[in-house]
């Protein structure tokens, strides 16, 4: 099934800065397998990117071939970068499988994925990959690591760890597993613009959009595996902040459903607009969404709000210390 969401006029942003050009464009919501798309002429020229939602299981194959049809999709759609969500390459029962079934970089599975962006021709965001870094065989632990694939292959290795305990969703201890990062990355330019790449938990950290931001991104990443508690409440409402704070798009591809007995996920891609606004987001269950990324409009709105260069860091230090 198709189906089609348009971004209403924001009649308050027009008021407030007339000069603002606000970009009419059609996004698409999708499942598996669809037939047809509509894009106006307008919008055409903007890059188009896809936003995969799945649902994970220990099965690292099935996950593969599932993550690769969706990606397969998005190209022929007309996308130039795919987002697949955190833990793409599988969702374990426990810790002990977590690190059984984790690889290196340079492993069998990133292989096949280098393969599939090549033989697709676009840019893949591959949201949190179970990394064996060169301190595995000191550590046993892992890293939750970010990796933009194209003709080379840029990785972040998630900074802060989820370990909390919420009522009705479980306890969570991502350091039994794995290890923090050491650092942020600088943004990565590509054809739909320059990305800040983070994973899940770090959104709830402002610090760190603000100097991915300053550092000159333009789409801030969020791939996810938000759970049933936390998602309701929590998902949406830190996306749009995050968007309308950096003024960057957000895209935030996310796992859904039942990975197994033990987990199970909010879904609820989407992507959010530097104003705020969900331009698109995927419908229950895989699937995905595609979007445009108007640059110009992110340029006008911050020229029209420049928050950046309203701060005061005399007053209260920098949040989000720039990137060296």
């Amino acid at each position: 099934m198709l189906g089609f969401i348009t971004r209403p006029p924001h009649r308050f942003l027009s008021l407030l800065c007339p000069g603002l050009r606000i970009p009419q464009l059609s996004v698409l919501c999708a499942q598996p397998r669809p037939r047809a798309m509509a894009i106006s002429s307008s919008s055409c020229e903007l890059p188009l990117v896809a936003v995969c939602q799945v649902t994970s299981t220990p099965d690292k194959q099935q996950n593969f071939k599932t993550c690769a049809e969706l990606v397969r999709e998005a190209a022929r759609l007309g996308a130039c970068l795919a987002f697949l969500p955190e833990a793409f390459d599988f969702i374990a029962r426990d810790p002990a499988e977590t690190l059984h079934l984790s690889e290196p970089l340079g492993g069998k599975l990133l292989e096949e994925y280098t393969q599939l962006a090549r033989e697709c021709g676009l840019w893949l965001s591959l949201g949190g990959f179970h990394e064996r870094g060169q301190d595995w065989e000191q550590t046993q632990k892992i890293y939750n690591c970010h990796v933009l694939l194209n003709s080379k292959v840029a990785t972040y290795r998630k900074t802060h760890l989820c370990d909390v305990e919420i009522p009705g969703q479980g306890p969570m201890c991502e350091s039994n597993s794995t290890m923090p990062g050491p650092s942020l990355e600088s943004p990565v330019s590509t054809p739909a613009g320059k990305i800040g790449l983070a994973v899940c938990y770090d959104m709830r950290f402002p610090e760190l959009s603000l100097a991915l931001a300053q550092a000159g991104a333009e789409i801030l990443t969020y791939p996810s595996a938000f759970g049933s508690i936390t998602g309701p409440a929590h998902w949406e409402v830190l996306l749009r902040a995050r968007a309308i704070e950096t003024q960057c798009y957000v895209v935030a591809a996310a796992q859904c459903g039942r990975h197994h007995e033990k987990r199970a996920s909010y879904g609820h891609s989407m992507v959010v607009d530097p104003w705020g606004t969900v331009v698109a987001r995927c419908s229950e269950g895989p699937g995905l969404c595609l979007a445009r990324i108007d640059l110009n409009y992110l340029r006008q709105l911050r020229r029209h709000l420049p928050v950046f260069q309203h701060r005061r860091p005399d007053l209260y230090g920098n949040l989000g210390h720039p990137l060296s």
